[in-house]
C-alpha cells in the first residue's frame, strides 16, 4: 500500500546550526540545495538535549517526561542499584512507523536510536549505535542482515566507534569516515530495492567528530592550537558527508518529501565539574570511609544514613535526593522536599567557576519542564555553565573542576538547538522558519500522510 507522499528523513546526530547554516555552509552544496528548495531553521531540542531520548521524542511527539527516559542511562527504580541503559524496549509510546504500520504503510529504518534490539515493525530496520559489536542479529527481519553483509562484501557494518574518546585521533577520524560511507552505501541499496513509504536514516558520524575534534577546529576553544594537524577535519568530513547525502538523495523518488534534521546541536566544552566532589564538600554527600582516589559513584562507600543527595555524570548533571519513604535509607523529610530542591538550585546556580566568577549554571525541576513525569526522573536536571561544562560523576577527586574527562578527551558538549530542513511538499512553506521544535517533527510527518499524532502527543505539525 502506498497512499499519499513518500517521506525520507536523513538524520545527522549532533547536526549544529552554527556549523551547517554558517561556518561550514560552503562545504555542503547538496544540503544547501535541499534547503533552498524548501524550508529550514533552527530546531529546539528537548531538555536535556541527549541522543537518547531525543530521537524517540522527535518521532513520538512526546517529551522525555512522557517517555520516562531522561538520558542513555536511567534509574530503574528508587533503590541505589544504579542505572540501566535505555534500549529500544524502553520506548513504550508509538512512533511514526508504528502509526504508519497500522495503516499498512512500510518503513525502512537505518540506525534510528534507540534501535537495539531491532524490534519488529511493518517494514525493515537496521539497529542503531547502541548495538554491541558482538550482536549476532541487528536487523528486522533477520534475513536483512545477509543483504547488509552482501552489500559490504567482507567489510564490517560500523554501528559506532567503541570507546571513541580513548582510541586516538587518527583511528577515530578513519572510523568516522568508514562508518558514514558504509551506512550510506547500505542505505542507497535498501532505498532502491525496498517498497518503503517512510525512510529514515540516522548517521552518528557528526556527533563523534564534534566530541573528539571540536578543540582542533574552533579558535574560541581554550585548547585550540592554530595550524594543528586536525584543523581541517570538520571541513573535510562535511564535504564528504554532503557528497554522501547527495548520492542518497538521487535514489529517492522524485516526488519524495525529504527532511534533513538533527536531534541536538554542539558547542565547545571547557571542562568538567566533579558533581559528587562538590556535593561532598557542601555536606550533602557522606562516605563511610575516606576515598583513596577518584572513585565511580556507583562503587563509592556512601553513608546513606547521612547523605542528602548524590549526582550522576554525563553531558548534563542529574541530582538525586535521598528521600525518606522513597529511597531504601532515605533521610530527606518528604515535607521538606521542595525546600531542599530550592536550596540546591540556589547553591548550584550561584556556584563560582575556577576563576571565582559565576559559572552560569542552570538547574531545572522535571515537573517545571514536562507536563507529565514518568519513570524515575532526576530530582534536578543541571546544566553546568549552561552546558559549557559536563558533569563528572566520580567522587574523591582532588578538585571540583577538571580539564580531563573521566571518560576520555572530549572537546564538545551537546547544545539545545539542532537543525531542520524540508523540501518536496507541494505548497509547503519556504525560506528560513522560526519556532521549530524537535517534538513537532513526528506529528508533522504524520500530517503529510493525513494522519493524526498519537494521543497525548505534545508536539504539533508545523504545517
Amino acid at each position: 500500500m502506498s497512499q499519499g507522499p513518500r517521506v525520507a528523513v536523513i538524520g545527522l546526530d549532533c547536526g549544529t546550526p552554527q556549523l551547517l547554516f554558517d561556518r561550514l555552509s560552503e562545504e555542503i552544496p547538496n544540503i544547501n540545495a535541499l534547503m533552498e528548495r524548501g524550508m529550514h531553521g533552527d530546531l529546539a531540542s528537548i531538555t536535556p538535549p541527549i541522543t537518547v531520548p531525543a530521537w524517540a521524542c522527535s518521532m513520538s511527539g512526546k517529551t522525555p517526561g512522557q517517555l520516562g527516559i531522561y538520558g542513555f542511562r536511567n534509574r530503574k527504580d528508587s533503590t541505589y542499584d544504579g542505572l540501566s541503559l535505555a534500549t529500544s524496549l524502553a520506548v513504550k509510546e508509538p512512533q511514526v512507523w508504528d502509526t504508519l504500520g497500522q495503516t499498512g504503510r512500510k518503513s525502512l529504518l537505518i540506525g534510528v536510536p534507540p534501535g537495539y534490539p531491532a524490534r519488529p515493525l511493518e517494514g525493515w530496520r537496521i539497529s542503531c549505535f547502541l548495538t554491541p559489536p558482538s550482536a549476532a542479529e541487528f536487523t528486522y527481519p533477520k534475513e536483512l542482515g545477509a543483504e547488509v553483509r552482501e552489500e559490504l562484501d567482507g567489510e564490517d557494518y560500523i554501528f559506532d566507534i567503541p570507546n571513541f574518546r580513548e582510541q586516538g585521533m587518527e583511528f577515530v577520524l578513519d572510523q568516522v569516515w568508514k562508518m558514514t560511507e558504509r551506512r550510506f552505501r547500505v542505505a542507497r541499496r535498501l532505498a532502491r530495492n525496498k517498497p518503503w513509504d517512510y525512510f529514515m536514516l540516522v548517521e552518528m558520524g557528526p556527533d563523534r567528530l564534534h566530541h573528539v575534534f571540536w578543540q582542533h577546529f574552533d579558535p574560541k576553544h581554550p585548547k585550540y592550537e592554530p595550524g594543528n594537524k586536525f584543523e581541517t577535519a570538520f571541513q573535510d568530513y562535511y564535504r564528504f558527508l554532503d557528497a554522501e547525502v547527495g548520492k542518497l538523495l538521487e535514489v529517492f523518488p522524485r516526488d519524495a518529501v525529504t527532511i534533513l534534521m538533527s536531534d541536538h546541536g554542539a558547542r565547545p566544552m571547557i571542562g568538567g565539574v566533579c558533581f559528587n566532589e562538590w556535593l561532598a564538600r557542601e555536606g550533602y554527600l557522606r562516605f563511610t570511609e575516606d576515598l583513596a582516589g577518584p572513585t565511580p559513584i556507583a562503587k563509592a562507600p556512601i553513608d546513606w544514613s547521612r547523605t542528602v543527595a548524590w549526582g550522576d555524570g554525563g553531558y548534563y548533571g542529574r541530582l538525586f535526593l535521598n528521600v525518606r519513604g522513597r529511597e531504601p535509607e532515605g533521610i530527606v523529610d518528604p515535607a521538606r522536599y521542595e525546600d531542599v530542591r530550592d536550596e540546591m538550585i540556589a547553591k548550584l546556580e550561584a556556584m563560582p567557576g575556577p576563576d571565582g566568577t559565576p559559572l552560569g549554571t542552570r538547574v531545572f525541576k522535571p515537573q517545571d519542564v514536562y507536563s507529565e513525569v514518568r519513570g524515575v526522573a532526576p530530582d534536578l536536571i543541571v546544566y553546568f555553565g549552561d552546558l559549557e561544562w559536563r558533569s563528572v560523576g566520580t567522587a574523591g577527586t582532588p578538585e571540583i573542576f577538571t580539564y580531563e574527562n573521566d571518560t576520555g578527551p572530549d572537546g564538545a558538549n551537546h547544545d539545545r538547538t539542532g537543525i531542520f530542513a524540508m523540501a518536496g511538499l507541494p505548497g509547503q512553506p519556504t525560506g528560513r522558519r522560526e519556532g521549530l521544535r524537535l517534538i513537532d517533527v513526528g506529528p508533522t510527518i504524520l500530517s503529510l500522510y493525513g494522519l493524526d499524532a498519537p494521543e497525548g502527543a505534545q508536539g504539533r505539525s508545523f504545517l
